[in-house]
């Protein structure tokens, strides 16, 4: 059985798809953009807000299913430019103090709303 997970008052996903799906003890958590889900906006005014805002909002997902970050276990995140890998690097940094998860980071050409980054997860349960 699968439990569909939204950040609590967000708009619904720009296409047909769910924000998180919580299955047994595994999360899954759809690619997140730097959208703000209090007023549908974009936060792209610079790499470190959005890759702040992407985070922010996976964060919310993971709370709502009753998990933290700590629970992650794999990140794929795609930018639309390679040289901001530092910059993101540094932020993703600050939300995985300890154990961070594995991980994959590429560049891709193009990513939807002509957003800088998307960050998907995975996260279980202890």
């Amino acid at each position: 059985m699968k439990k569909i997970i939204q950040i609590p008052g967000a708009p619904a996903p720009i296409g047909p798809y769910s924000q998180a799906i919580l299955t047994k003890d595994t999360l899954y958590v759809s690619g997140q953009i730097p959208l703000n889900p209090i007023n549908g906006e974009l936060v792209v005014d610079s790499i470190e807000n959005a890759t702040h805002r992407v985070l922010t909002n996976i964060k919310s997902l993971v709370e709502e299913a009753g998990l933290s970050m700590n629970h992650i276990v794999k990140c794929s995140i795609f930018l639309k430019n390679m040289d901001d890998f530092s910059a993101v690097n540094g932020i993703y940094a600050s939300y995985f103090s300890e154990n961070p998860p594995a991980r994959e980071t590429v560049q891709v050409s193009k990513l939807p709303l002509d957003v800088p980054i998307e960050i998907s997860c995975i996260a279980v349960a202890d």
